[in-house]
């Protein structure tokens, strides 16, 4: 089976550079020493590539292949079946817009549209200037803020198609844009580095404020029969509970 037939880039897997091997060789070596079976640090190792290049290359894959001594099949096999690595260039920022259910119903689908003719590229193409690419995802378990985008895997909540032209925008002319929670935002390649497992080593990098919020612990306070906010107070009973005596009582 050709790269190509593997959605691969068919590009030739030029070695890398011997100081930029040694580099990344070193990283290996460190990764590889974590886990008691080396090959169980291919996805580890397959992030470290792919902060090298912001994507998966034949070059990173052949490179992954000759620190675990597995064949480039194998090495393939595994990177083109996760989507969070990629297989051609990423833009400095990667935007993942998500349309599965929730999010597609409530708008997320019209995001991805307009954000496609805003930028001028289609799913999986990245600008011009390499600021942008883009790439509709599946669910990111932010049902609670839906619609949802992405950049670099940072979260921007409760989107709409104008504020998401804004953030694109706003991340080509390299103004500042802040996540709604989590981590400020580093370049695809940094990210891909720690995700790698390496320690986020800026200043102030990593935010306070938490995973989430009131949305997010609304079908617990539901299915306590708890007053939700914004309802005056008024207690919600669990359908599961209703009639039963036991309003309000799960734990």
């Amino acid at each position: 089976m050709t790269d190509v037939q593997l959605g691969m880039p068919a590009l030739p897997a030029r070695p890398y550079p011997e100081e930029v091997r040694a580099r990344l060789a070193a990283d290996a070596a460190e990764l590889i020493g974590r886990y008691p079976v080396a090959r169980s640090a291919l996805l580890p190792l397959l992030h470290l590539v792919q902060a090298e290049e912001g994507f998966v290359s034949p070059a990173g894959i052949r490179f992954c292949a000759e620190q675990l001594d597995l064949t480039t099949a194998e090495v393939t096999a595994v990177a083109t079946f996760y989507t969070m690595y990629r297989r051609r260039p990423a833009g400095e920022y990667h935007v993942g817009v998500c349309t599965n259910t929730l999010c597609a119903v409530l708008g997320g689908d019209q995001i991805f549209a307009e954000l496609q003719e805003h930028l001028g590229i289609a799913n999986n193409e990245t600008t011009g200037d390499g600021r942008i690419s883009i790439e509709h995802i599946e669910c990111n378990a932010a049902c609670d803020y839906a619609p949802v985008v992405m950049v670099n895997w940072e979260f921007f909540d409760n989107q709409t198609p104008e504020s998401a032209k804004r953030l694109v925008d706003d991340l080509r002319a390299g103004r500042e844009a802040v996540p709604t929670r989590g981590a400020r935002l580093c370049s695809f390649k940094e990210t891909a580095r720690i995700l790698a497992g390496f320690p986020d080593e800026r200043p102030g990098a990593v935010d306070e404020s938490g995973a989430g919020g009131a949305p997010s612990l609304a079908g617990l306070r539901l299915a306590r029969g708890e007053a939700l906010p914004g309802t005056g107070g008024t207690r919600v009973v669990s359908p599961r509970h209703e009639g039963t005596g036991q309003e309000g009582n799960e734990a």
